[in-house]
């Protein structure tokens, strides 16, 4: 499933082609929708953006059309006049006069007014997004010794949506490897410089997802790698899905392991 890089990067997509653009044609699949894809006509949509991973997209009247790929949904974009070749069930489109962007597979789709939108009942229960709620890492520092959070191992924490929204496995295992921490370790046990590098870590390490399509291995060490020609996910990160190559930084054969009924991968060495 796309992480939160990845559905910010198809909201900026999405955005690109309907921002500030009259809609000529709203369609729906499901009927509780359909009945309001006319009151959409001559719109302009003002804004597209993510929590987590769901993406949000604002009319000029103040209302969201809320949507969640969950695992096989995808927004696809094309020329008004020549839809995409594809298998998949069309659920929904956004045309202007000139391109569509068609919703595919995804079955979690509502019309909401923005005034309202935070009592979703899905959003309702997210905690921040550090990609488009501006997360600094004196607000992750915080938010991590909050009570629920702060007795839990980090590896479960960093994948429950109700902390922050949008981490998903790989995000997991590359944030604890480069903040040198143990999925068992807690907020709470932390030294400041530890829960500082974790905090900084979350955030540029979310960042870098995003400004480079779901890379998050270091340049240096990654360069050799790609000038020897190797396939993307030989280099693309730093430990996750490595189990059985050695660390970049010590050498260390990466191990996998099961937290939360999900894979992670981790260097014995260099998380302590």
């Amino acid at each position: 499933m796309p992480e939160g890089p990845e559905i910010r990067r198809a909201a900026d997509r999405l955005g690109k082609l309907l921002i500030g653009r009259p809609l000529v044609a709203v369609w729906f699949a499901f009927p509780e929708l359909a009945r309001q894809a006319d009151t959409l006509l001559g719109l302009r949509v003002t804004e597209v953006d993510s929590w987590g991973k769901a993406l949000l997209t604002r009319f000029e009247d103040g209302r969201v059309l809320y949507s969640h790929n969950q695992l096989y949904g995808r927004w696809m974009l094309h020329a008004w006049n020549k839809p995409p070749s594809t298998s998949r069930s069309l659920r929904a489109q956004l045309a202007t006069q000139t391109h569509a962007a068609s919703l595919y597979s995804a079955s979690d789709i509502s019309l909401h007014d923005g005034q309202t939108l935070s009592e979703h009942p899905f959003l309702s229960r997210l905690g921040p997004d550090l990609l488009t709620h501006q997360v600094t890492p004196e607000d992750v520092m915080q938010r991590l010794l909050l009570p629920r959070f702060r007795r839990r191992g980090l590896g479960g924490l960093l994948l429950d949506q109700r902390c922050y929204a949008g981490i998903g496995n790989y995000l997991r295992s590359e944030m604890l490897f480069f903040a040198g921490l143990r999925p068992q370790r807690r907020p709470e046990s932390l030294t400041p410089g530890e829960l500082e590098r974790m905090a900084q870590v979350m955030v540029a390490t979310m960042a870098q997802a995003y400004h480079e399509a779901g890379v998050t291995n270091r340049r240096e060490w990654r360069l050799t790698l790609q000038e020897a020609g190797l396939p993307r996910r030989v280099w693309r990160h730093a430990v996750f899905d490595r189990a059985g190559a050695p660390c970049h930084c010590c050498g260390a054969f990466i191990e996998k392991i099961s937290v939360a009924s999900r894979r992670l991968y981790l260097c014995p060495r260099c998380q302590q």
